[in-house]
């Protein structure tokens, strides 16, 4: 049990199913009180009376309110899971774009924002951040998705630069893919670049439990993407030559 939880007042978005749903289920098994958000007011109801948790449905952009009401006055670990998985090249209708900035990078803004007063008078708090490896890499065929997640990490590694020092924590998860309903969605550029090596939504919660426990801020349950973001730090050119091979072959296949 991580002590850092028990007993903590925890937030999960999107949690009624997937990466959400693992993450809620891990915090109630390490002894935390979770809230249950999900726009599926359904799902979300089904996962919390599973866990003893408590469903809090809705917009995740403005559950902290309502959450801070359930869980008695005070919220101390967020986990900002909630996203969407926009398809799409630079001619991706506007819609599409601005979807994918309010849900996969506002969205954490506007929580960090109802957060932080309460958490730096207190000098503690925890946000966590549901990236993905394509806010580290890139994804083919999904121009809106990876430019947001790149958003989103530099958003949650901005947080932690800045209030590190005065007691918040910050985690970064960023797998490649996970057998989820997004995973699903992701087409043929799915199944080309993150079936092969995708893993369960709770080795994802295992990554972070165990990237908590060492207080780390970036969480890599698919380790092979440190090497693959060392290689494209170190000689850009040659891996967009990489990716614009694999471009081609989904082109090819599609």
């Amino acid at each position: 049990m991580v002590d850092a939880v028990a007993g903590a007042g925890v937030v999960v978005t999107g949690a009624g199913g997937g990466i959400g749903a693992a993450l809620a289920r891990r915090f109630a098994a390490e002894g935390a009180r979770v809230v249950v958000n999900d726009l599926d007011a359904g799902r979300a109801e089904a996962v919390a009376a599973e866990i003893g948790g408590i469903a809090v449905p809705g917009d995740a952009a403005v559950i902290v309110g309502a959450a801070r009401e359930a869980l008695g006055g005070t919220v101390d670990v967020y986990c900002a899971n909630a996203g969407v998985a926009c398809g799409g090249t630079e001619a991706a209708d506007e819609s599409v774009w601005a979807l994918a900035w309010d849900v996969n990078v506002m969205a954490h803004v506007r929580a960090a924002h109802a957060l932080l007063p309460d958490w730096l008078e207190r000098g503690a708090g925890r946000f966590v951040s549901t990236v993905s490896a394509a806010g580290l890499l890139t994804m083919v065929g999904a121009a809106p998705y990876s430019v947001t997640k790149h958003g989103a990490y530099a958003f949650a590694e901005w947080l932690s630069l800045t209030y590190r020092h005065r007691g918040i924590k910050v985690h970064a998860i960023c797998p490649q893919g996970v057998r989820t309903d997004m995973l699903d969605a992701a087409g043929s550029a799915g199944d080309l670049v993150l079936r092969p090596t995708a893993i369960e939504p709770h080795d994802v919660a295992d990554a972070l439990f165990k990237g908590i426990a060492e207080d780390r801020f970036l969480i890599l349950p698919h380790p092979e993407v440190a090497g693959y973001y060392q290689a494209r730090a170190a000689d850009p050119d040659r891996w967009l030559n990489q990716m614009n091979h694999l471009q081609q072959k989904w082109e090819a296949e599609r």
